[in-house]
């Protein structure tokens, strides 16, 4: 076994100059986002955890130490869309349930993310929220209300600091 592990690490360092870890020698990203369902030239990452059913559109990357939590609600995900790594998207949220010793429901909610939209690293995406089209979420945000199309925005909590423009080779970002 060994050896089969020093084999493909060596192929993938030469080919692609990266060191992953071992189930992401034996595990497909492709494979694995078809096994999900997700759209075609959709992947995720062996490391990454799915729990329940998410629905992912086309050619979208779903990146390493992600959790698409989709067991208390539906998550969506728009096509040409990237989750990079270590970003949580949960549809339930259990804090206001153990604070108050369960007097308080455990907050559930869909989460839908648009099309042609950047998740950057880190991010936490809470229930019950909306990321639109052509959008970026900055490294390490705290998404917890809904991000209208064509925004960029990031903090804790998120808040819009941009807009994205759109028009072809006149495409811009514009920051406020």
């Amino acid at each position: 076994m060994e050896e089969i592990i020093k084999r493909k690490r060596d192929e993938l360092k030469e080919k692609f100059d990266r060191v992953l870890p071992v189930g992401d020698y034996f595990s497909d990203r492709w494979e694995k986002g078809s096994y999900l369902n997700f759209g075609s030239k959709s992947n995720i990452y062996d490391s990454s955890y799915v729990f329940g059913n998410p629905k992912v559109g086309e050619n979208c990357w779903i990146g390493p130490f992600t959790i698409l939590d989709a067991a208390s609600g539906s998550i969506e995900i728009g096509n040409n869309t990237t989750i990079a790594a270590e970003t949580y998207i949960y549809t339930h949220d259990t804090s206001k349930y153990y604070a108050t010793e369960g007097n308080i429901e455990v907050e559930k909610g869909n989460v839908k993310i648009g099309n042609n939209t950047a998740i950057a690293s880190k991010c936490i995406i809470c229930p019950n929220v909306t990321i639109g089209d052509n959008c970026i979420i900055g490294a390490g945000s705290l998404v917890n209300k809904n991000i209208p199309n064509n925004s960029i925005a990031f903090g804790t909590p998120a808040k819009v600091v941009g807009k994205v423009i759109v028009d072809g080779k006149n495409s811009k970002i514009e920051y406020f």
